[in-house]
């Protein structure tokens, strides 16, 4: 087969989720699968690790994309006489000129679902493209069986054209030393306390302000100076959250650490003595996954796609419940054993992820596609 993949979302979209699937996905395919040619679209620089003996780097300019995607791709698609074009970011910039197989992965319908905590100008680009997208591609992947009846909700589609392959956490993302990690953050953060921890973004979604009245509640109970640390970059809906974190009454013992460098992330989740996601809706949710691959004990929702990462291998409450929230995180600060229990619950249930895996399900996909399309000839 002759793949050509859309990777401008590696530096478009970095340390999203859309960012790190379309880094790790490609990554796992290139190391998993000698056999096919890949022509690679890009944009930025970093491209080194990508350029192997089966794959082309193919330059892209960010300023002109819509030149790059109408006319550009097409032109290269049907000059390569290329087999199946593969577009990772909800499939936004697939043109109908491109004359091949065409795979999109739609990893969430957030702007369908929760319109109100999606930024206008995505959400009207969003709700104008996606229709067109969903008819136009021959193949949908999607990241857990939760975003799959979501787009079968939305949209008439064959169920058969979508296909699920569910995310992984990082390699580097695993168990560390626990002194080493504190000490890391102490010199390099001057973090030296022990920390309930959070990572992610700060749409209203994210439910990060349940946490922190969760933590009020309960930071009273304790003797030790627990922190509560809120990792993610100043943007969204973080000026809301600062104003309800001056407001409390332990606004001392909250810290938001702006963006963290990827590398510092594991060190941060292996510190921890609680990892917390109370979540509104996630089409797959990668830091519960990526704390548990750590050993951290996590407290996440029991609704949308995090109960099927989670499963069993992480406290599941009603994201709605403060209180629910502020006795299981009371719970675990207080009860060594289940703290323990949890960890090891976590870690286990890691396993069963991989991007290897999802790279395995990726090029299934392209299999069946490209049979499905040699038996209507």
């Amino acid at each position: 087969m002759k793949i050509a993949f859309d990777a401008r979302g590696i530096n478009w979209y970095k340390g999203t989720g859309i960012g790190t699937y379309t880094e790790n996905l490609l990554k796992s395919l290139l190391s998993i699968d000698i056999k096919n040619k890949y022509s690679i679209y890009w944009s930025g620089n970093d491209y080194s690790s990508f350029k192997k003996t089966n794959s082309s780097i193919k330059m892209a300019s960010k300023r002109y994309h819509r030149f790059f995607q109408e006319h550009y791709f097409p032109m290269d698609i049907k000059n390569n006489s290329i087999d199946i074009y593969h577009i990772s970011q909800n499939g936004i910039g697939l043109s109908e000129n491109i004359d091949c197989l065409k795979v999109v992965t739609i990893h969430d319908l957030i702007p369908y679902i929760m319109p109100e905590t999606v930024g206008k100008g995505y959400l009207l680009k969003f709700l104008r493209y996606m229709p067109r997208v969903i008819e136009f591609s021959d193949a949908i992947i999607t990241v857990s069986n939760c975003s799959k009846n979501d787009i079968l909700k939305f949209f008439p589609v064959d169920p058969n054209k979508i296909f699920v392959t569910p995310l992984a956490a990082d390699k580097i993302y695993k168990p560390m030393d626990k002194k080493y990690c504190k000490n890391y953050l102490n010199k390099k953060y001057g973090i030296n306390n022990k920390f309930i921890l959070y990572i992610g973004g700060f749409s209203s979604r994210k439910n990060v302000d349940l946490l922190i009245k969760a933590f009020e509640m309960v930071k009273s109970s304790f003797q030790e100076d627990i922190k509560l640390l809120i990792c993610g970059a100043r943007k969204d809906a973080i000026e809301n959250l600062q104003t309800i974190s001056d407001n409390s009454k332990v606004c001392e013992s909250i810290i938001f650490t702006d963006y963290v460098e990827g590398y510092d992330l594991p060190i941060f989740y292996n510190a921890c003595e609680i990892f917390v996601y109370p979540s509104l809706y996630e089409g797959f949710g990668l830091p519960p996954l990526e704390a548990m691959s750590c050993g951290a004990p996590v407290i996440t929702s029991n609704i949308s796609s995090i109960t099927e990462v989670a499963h069993d291998g992480a406290i599941l409450i009603n994201p709605s419940d403060v209180n629910a929230l502020s006795t299981n995180i009371y719970d675990l600060l207080t009860d060594k054993s289940k703290k323990d229990y949890w960890s090891k619950k976590g870690l286990l249930r890691s396993c069963d992820f991989s991007w290897i895996k999802t790279a395995e399900q990726t090029l299934t996909v392209y299999k069946e596609l490209i049979e499905k399309d040699f038996l209507k000839i």
